[in-house]
């Protein structure tokens, strides 16, 4: 019996999952923790790197104890994107804790820099936003005492949590990214494929701080062998939400997915041909066998985070799981609308001075109300990057392939389904994002070839129809635009 088994790590905003996938393309072990949010001010996100570090140590060596480490053959590592760490290179220790993707701290930055904004899309595909890395990776070499000095004295590392991890994985011996995910740094000029001096300028971002770029497929080092004890190679890079479309065959033409994860990410893949989208971000979906891959993409900024924060903030449900049953008491929203733009709006409006509004209560109204108005809300903002690419995409948007944890809410993906007019694909193993980069690292080393790994991955599990009358599909879709004019 053939025990080998190639294991992926997957980085995500709260929480880290290992998991060992065998020949058949099937999970035979994994194991998940979560990590601590910290949020020192209003809109403010970080994370600990020490954290991140120790939690991805701890379900590595709980896969491995699973499996066997003898039995792996390779690790890929697949993470949350734009998240920034600087760190010094001598002692390989954080000099601040990690700027999370969803952090606004950089607002009145990239405002004082908006005159560059053209030249930031043209190059990067990318809107001047602080939800990419370059401002926040400023913000920390201004705000930490003597950081610019060391930085351009090449005592300093940056990295997004790929390149943090296989720093420390590979015991401080490689310094690296990947294409999917340099593309995400507002720094990295697409087209070209390397970080430009013109934006390394405006951003003044020393270059001595920046990792190598290495193809998605490429050799990042072997794992330092006090972890498992042995050197295993880590093979295989991609960002969180490339790897989903990876895991869903998105190097085929019309294939488009949406992960409902703690944000919402809508990505189509375009191939060797970038597709543009005046409200989308154009991004590099990964790199290998010699060629650049592109996708078109839409981020939603809250998607299951506003059950989390129905949850801890407010306390209006237990777990997120009672959402579906709460939502489904009820046979209509009755005009409830809540627009969850708790740190502004991403795609497809951009609207960072954007705020969470809900319109529409009376004296019915129950928690009920808001945990339906909330779910709907997914499915609405869903719809609105949807259109955006349906306005700018050649093929037509014939069906949307699903995954993440919120794609497990059967109440949620029939609304889906229904509020878009189109069907709905929800794979039998919906853990997308670490399959998806799994099947990069085990096909990098010969453990499977792409069409056998892309047959066995994307087993449909269930297909969600339309069933809901054009008028009223009509009618609620009316409401929620003129929800969002008053959130705008």
């Amino acid at each position: 019996m053939d025990q080998r088994v190639v294991v992926a790590i997957d980085v995500g905003t709260t929480g880290i999952r290992a998991i060992a996938v065998n020949r058949a393309v099937e999970i035979v072990a994994q194991a998940y923790q979560s990590f601590p949010q910290h949020t020192p001010r209003p809109g403010w996100v970080e994370h600990d790197p020490q954290d991140i570090l120790a939690t991805t140590r701890t379900v590595l060596r709980e896969v491995a104890a699973q499996v066997g480490a003898a039995h792996i053959v390779s690790i890929g590592i697949t993470n949350q994107r734009e998240t920034t760490i600087v760190w010094d290179a001598a002692t390989g220790m954080p000099i601040y804790n990690a700027i999370v993707w969803q952090c606004r701290r950089t607002e009145g930055m990239c405002a004082e820099l908006a005159s560059h904004a053209k030249t930031v899309k043209q190059k990067t595909g990318l809107f001047l936003d602080p939800y990419f890395s370059a401002t926040k990776i400023r913000w920390i070499l201004e705000h930490v005492r003597g950081a610019y000095e060391k930085a351009r004295h090449g005592r300093l590392k940056f990295g997004t949590v790929d390149t943090w991890l296989v720093w420390h994985l590979t015991g401080g011996k490689v310094h690296a990214t990947e294409p999917s995910n340099a593309s995400r740094t507002m720094l990295f000029d697409i087209a070209v494929g390397g970080f430009d001096d013109d934006l390394l300028a405006i951003f003044d971002v020393p270059r001595d701080l920046l990792p190598e770029v290495r193809a998605s497929d490429a050799s990042f080092g072997v794992l330092d062998p006090e972890i498992l004890g042995r050197e295993i190679p880590i093979c295989g890079i991609l960002g969180d939400q490339q790897a989903s479309l990876f895991a869903h065959g998105g190097w085929q033409t019309g294939v488009v997915k949406n992960t409902y994860g703690t944000g919402l990410f809508v990505m189509a893949g375009t191939g060797e041909r970038m597709a543009h989208a005046p409200s989308l971000v154009t991004t590099v979906a990964w790199q290998r066998g010699g060629r650049t891959s592109y996708a078109l993409e839409g981020s939603v900024f809250m998607g299951g985070a506003t059950l989390q924060w129905l949850r801890d903030n407010l306390g209006i449900i237990a777990s997120v799981e009672e959402s579906a049953a709460l939502a489904a008491s009820l046979e209509e929203n009755e005009g409830v609308y809540f627009v969850p733009a708790l740190q502004g709006l991403g795609a497809p409006h951009w609207r960072s001075d954007a705020r969470g509004t809900i319109v529409g209560l009376t004296r019915r109204s129950t928690k009920a109300h808001l945990v339906r108005a909330a779910l709907e809300a997914m499915a609405y903002q869903t719809r609105d990057v949807i259109e955006e690419m349906r306005a700018h995409l050649p093929s037509v948007v014939a069906a949307l392939r699903v995954d993440g944890g919120a794609c497990r809410n059967d109440v949620l993906m029939q609304f889906q389904s229904d509020i878009l007019a189109i069907p709905l694909e929800r794979p039998a193993i919906t853990e997308s994002t670490a399959l998806g980069v799994a099947g990069l690292s085990g096909i990098a080393q010969g453990f499977w070839t792409a069409d056998e790994f892309i047959a066995r991955a994307a087993t449909t599990e269930r297909v969600f129809t339309p069933s809901m009358a054009e008028k009223e599909r009509a009618q609620l879709y009316k409401g929620w635009r003129e929800a969002l004019t008053r959130a705008l």
